[in-house]
């Protein structure tokens, strides 16, 4: 069968009267005292539910990569560089994002771990690679929401001024919101997700259909067209005051842009944290992955693309906006809208806006819930956080994410938010560490597979381009991690002294290689060799519960023969 496509496998090729054959690594994989697979949870007391559905999986993937970074972001990468620059890197980065998914993907469709990510890099690669994995990548999501409950603070004052209300109230508001969502139960959540996500999808198409409109010239009667690509052009050769107009200039701009739409992208590869709590995760996740490229093409090239074509560069409006706080104002869309004389728009995308950001502090809690759950299941943490409550709920490792929530309460005060924002950019590396060590991890998977004889078309899912699809954006990966502060290494391209972004922009690799080796020099653990990598203990368990599903799922079909496809499943699941 062709790479890409999505199969459905019961039982391994290594069996001997009935058992499979199970290479043991130098760690152990069971817990032979208390029945206990690394990284798959059974027992009631440690289980998670499969209770998101496919839709949910696909609308949790669709909100991780929509977010305030489309939306606000884009204004600075385009009047730094111009509109032919963001389009090639938004371009770039997004193929990029689908290789990160492909090859998670494949790993997550053979062994749907309770561990996630974490488990994987442990189990197919190497357990101090897991180990650093889960926690920088808790890390990570431990300091996003209470960013994101700020920002939710900020746009409120779109129309409340803080002296009216203090933001302090509405964190406290939202905080408790999150909270309880997640409290609830995953279908709960999913749900709740679901809808938001809908949303966000609706938004992102009205404001596409809108810099249509304004292209065309139906809002003022300028048709625009490809105007300002020609004047002040496609690429802004004006990098800083220190360096000359030129190819230089123009080349920089457009480093700097790939860099921004890297971090914009970042979090889409949250629905490899959902693999534990889906149904039928073999057939779910691989189509969620698939999709996300049709994703990135509509909801993120193509909005590019038209903004660089509503907004010219240079437009002193843009460079208003992009000295503005996290609301409406700082949108080149609200820049194209006010350009074009529509009134009421810039309140109904604040709005939107804060229904983003709110579904981005939702999701965030989730996941570092998750991510400290996985890495209790992989043996990297306490065990009681593992631990789940009657509705699958990790409760305990929910309950210790949500209490860094509170230091969204720091930006009550204006002086602390400086140190604050310098915090959550020690955070941004780690995203992009984690796309690393999924690619590494994924090249161990192939590796180890084939050197063990299994050939794609015993896979239920296989990455379009392989390997090297892996190999090729790993080296971009680590050459944007390497370069993101560029700037910091030239003083004559730098504008002011930026030691500060330097230590915060990189502070994440030395962490990230602590962690690596500093688990290495206390357990003594080994990298996975191929001939060595245990690809079935605990596969048993996930295939008897496709077949419980599949054949529930037959049931259900036979006992509703004159019951048609769902409008969702109709006319809309193959984009959402």
């Amino acid at each position: 069968m062709e790479s890409g496509s999505t199969r459905s496998r019961r039982s391994s090729p290594n069996e001997h009267e009935g058992k499979e054959v199970v290479n043991f690594h130098d760690y152990d994989d069971v817990d032979r005292h208390h029945g206990h697979i690394r990284g798959i949870e059974t027992s009631a007391e440690t289980s998670l539910h499969r209770g998101l559905k496919a839709r949910h999986i696909s609308m949790i993937a669709i909100g991780g990569a929509i977010g305030t970074g489309l939306i606000i972001g884009t204004g600075k990468a385009l009047a730094r560089a111009g509109p032919a620059s963001i389009l090639i890197s938004y371009s770039v980065i997004g193929f990029v994002v689908f290789l990160v998914m492909a090859g998670l993907g494949e790993i997550s469709a053979w062994l749907p771990m309770s561990a996630g990510f974490t488990g994987y890099a442990s189990r197919f690669c190497d357990p101090s690679l897991g180990f650093a994995l889960g926690w920088t990548y808790w890390l990570k999501y431990i300091i996003l929401p209470p960013n994101q409950l700020t920002a939710a603070a900020l746009v409120i004052q779109f129309w409340l001024p803080r002296d009216r209300v203090n933001p302090g109230v509405w964190i406290a508001i939202f905080l408790v919101l999150i909270i309880s969502i997640n409290y609830f139960g995953v279908s709960f959540f999913g749900e709740f997700e679901f809808w938001l996500s809908s949303f966000k999808v609706v938004v992102i198409i009205g404001v596409i259909l809108v810099s249509l409109v304004i292209t065309a010239g139906g809002a003022d009667g300028h048709a625009r067209g490809f105007e300002y690509w020609r004047n002040p052009g496609a690429f802004n050769s004006n990098f800083n005051d220190t360096v000359p107009g030129g190819p230089l200039g123009r080349f920089l701009g457009f480093y700097s842009t790939l860099v921004t739409a890297t971090f914009a992208f970042l979090g889409t590869e949250l629905v490899g944290v959902t693999v534990g709590e889906a149904q039928n995760p073999r057939k779910t996740i691989p189509r969620a992955i698939k999709l996300t490229f049709y994703r990135i093409v509509i909801f993120y090239i193509i909005s590019v693309f038209l903004v660089g074509m509503i907004v010219p560069y240079n437009d002193k409006q843009l460079a208003f906006a992009n000295k503005a706080v996290t609301s409406a104002a700082a949108s080149p869309f609200v820049v194209a809208i006010e350009l074009a004389h529509i009134k009421a728009l810039p309140h109904i995308l604040n709005a939107s806006i804060l229904l983003f950001v709110f579904s981005a502090a939702n999701s965030d809690l989730y996941i570092a819930s998750r991510t400290l759950y996985g890495l209790a299941s992989d043996g990297s943490a306490p065990a009681i956080f593992r631990k789940t409550d009657r509705r699958g709920v990790p409760i305990y490792a929910l309950g210790l994410s949500a209490l860094f929530g509170l230091l969204g309460f720091l930006n009550v005060s204006d002086d602390s938010k400086d140190v604050f924002t310098y915090f959550v950019n020690v955070t941004t590396i780690l995203g992009l560490l984690s796309w690393i060590s999924i690619l590494v991890t994924h090249i161990w998977f192939v590796r180890a597979r084939k050197a063990q004889g299994l050939t794609n078309d015993m896979m239920p899912y296989t990455a379009p381009l392989g390997i090297w699809g892996s190999y090729a954006a790993l080296f971009i990966c680590v050459l944007v991690a390497i370069t993101k502060n560029f700037d910091a290494f030239i003083p004559s391209l730098s504008i002011k002294a930026n030691y500060i972004a330097f230590i915060t922009g990189y502070i994440g690799i030395p962490v990230y290689l602590a962690l690596i080796f500093g688990h290495k020099f206390i357990t003594k653990s080994k990298g996975v060799r191929p001939h060595e990598c245990d690809f079935y203990t605990g596969k048993d368990i996930i295939d008897r519960e496709e077949e419980e599903f599949l054949a529930h799922q037959a049931a259900e079909k036979a006992s509703n023969r004159h019951r048609g496809r769902s409008f969702y499943r109709r006319w809309v699941s193959w984009l959402f």
